[in-house]
């Protein structure tokens, strides 16, 4: 095979990255055969003990698909059926009678459509009393001291900065480099940093990523708006390497890293990974062009990232969230949707140590210690992070926050709203 240019390697990068970052969380593109489905409610919002009716409609090619069968179950949320049956539509359209819900929560109608042998899905979840929703986890009474404890280890760690300059990635107004600092246990984090090139001091933004092992590209669109932009990666390897090394790694070595020593406080593979995140701040602060205020942003185990570091250190002004994971672990445990991974959705992980661990790593603990102001965003369809994790997350803040609800989103952001959130972090940073 021919060696690819450096010109091509960028490209590839970029799109692996992209791909990796995104597509758990990308927006899904519109099929044959769709089906809508329609809450009577207009906000998908009701109180407890309110029937739920569904009309749905379905399109094929975008125009009428008349007198087909439906097939339905309901559930709470992220949890097994409860319910399932069929039935044909009248015309193109229908009406599913979902019930309701005796506590707060949110009731999700999962309908499929059958088209020559294949099957077309959609999804309608609405909220009952969701303001009412409040995390199932429990906070350890050392709680505070555990984190401090490691902080305190954290600050004796040399930073020892090390940056390269990525010639082929820069613009005529952003540099890009790859650089990477120290960490605890003698280890490194690395991430991709994008610098306006233009003199003068910018505000800073920690960017975390989703979950999996992948590359980096950098963030040149937004920096050259006038930001310096850190993308970490978690995993203590550089971020700047072919991609068939991070897939390898994805089913190899790193397949479950999310639960390696889960049973262990002091060894938990996240550990380093929050340690690391704080540390990246550090790294922020030492750059020339920072003016000192710091902003966090990310979604999915991003968004369980930009909690995290924003509770420990609060030098950080702004915090960006959409759908976290590692959201109240122990719903599972309390007959409700759990946080992702969804470790404790299986009985036999449910040991003393496996819980007394996570609960220093749960992000709803977290977001109770949350000071600065918060942009939060989930969707009602999130079935990776369902939104009772979500939204028992967002309640539990006590700080200055937003939020912004998809009705028909799942586990992804609208362009549109992902705009806002930037333009909403950036504001408050300058």
């Amino acid at each position: 095979m021919k060696k690819l240019t450096p010109l091509f390697q960028f490209v590839l990068i970029v799109l692996l990255s992209v791909i990796s970052i995104t597509g758990a969380i990308a927006q899904p593109k519109i099929k044959k055969v769709e089906l809508v489905m329609i809450p009577e409610h207009a906000d998908a919002l009701y109180k407890v003990g309110e029937r739920v009716k569904i009309k749905v409609i379905a399109l094929k090619n975008g125009a009428i698909f008349n007198d087909v069968t439906v097939k339905y179950e309901i559930s709470e949320d992220l949890m097994p059926a409860h319910r399932s049956g069929e039935m044909k539509l009248k015309g193109n359209e229908g009406t599913i009678d979902a019930g309701t819900m005796k506590s707060p929560g949110y009731l999700r109608v999962k309908a499929t459509i059958t088209e020559n042998g294949k099957n077309y899905t959609n999804y309608s979840t609405v909220g009952f009393d969701h303001e009412k929703l409040l995390p199932t986890v429990t906070e350890p009474d050392d709680f505070v001291q555990f984190w401090e404890k490691n902080l305190e280890q954290l600050s004796k760690v040399e930073l020892n900065p090390m940056m390269e300059l990525l010639p082929e990635r820069c613009t005529p107004k952003v540099d890009v480099y790859h650089v990477s600092y120290g960490n605890i246990g003698n280890t490194r984090f690395y991430g991709v940093l994008t610098l306006p090139k233009k003199e003068g001091k910018y505000p800073a933004i920690l960017r975390f990523p989703g979950a999996g092992v992948h590359a980096i590209g950098g963030n040149v669109k937004d920096a050259a708006k006038g930001a310096i932009i850190l993308e970490l990666g978690i995993h203590g390897i550089p971020v700047n390497l072919e991609g068939s090394i991070y897939s390898d790694l994805t089913y190899g070595a790193l397949s479950d890293y999310y639960i390696t020593n889960i049973h262990i406080r002091e060894k938990y593979y996240y550990k380093r990974v929050y340690m690391g995140c704080v540390k990246g701040i550090d790294f922020l602060l030492s750059l020339p062009k920072c003016n000192g205020k710091i902003g966090t942003l990310g979604g999915s185990q991003g968004g369980l990232l930009s909690i995290v570091t924003s509770a420990l250190d609060k030098r950080v002004c702004a915090t960006a969230v959409y759908c976290p994971a590692f959201s109240d672990w122990e719903g599972y445990i309390h007959g409700r949707t759990g946080g992702f991974p969804h470790f404790f959705r299986n009985e036999k992980n449910r040991t003393k140590e496996n819980i007394e661990t996570i609960r220093y790593y749960d992000a709803a603990n977290f977001a109770r210690k949350l000071t600065a102001p918060v942009y939060f965003a989930y969707g009602y369809n999130d079935l990776t992070c369902g939104p009772t994790t979500s939204r028992a997350t967002y309640n539990a803040i006590t700080a200055p926050k937003r939020v912004v609800i998809g009705e028909n989103v799942g586990h992804w952001l609208y362009p549109e709203d992902s705009e806002a959130m930037w333009n909403w972090l950036i504001n408050q940073l300058n």
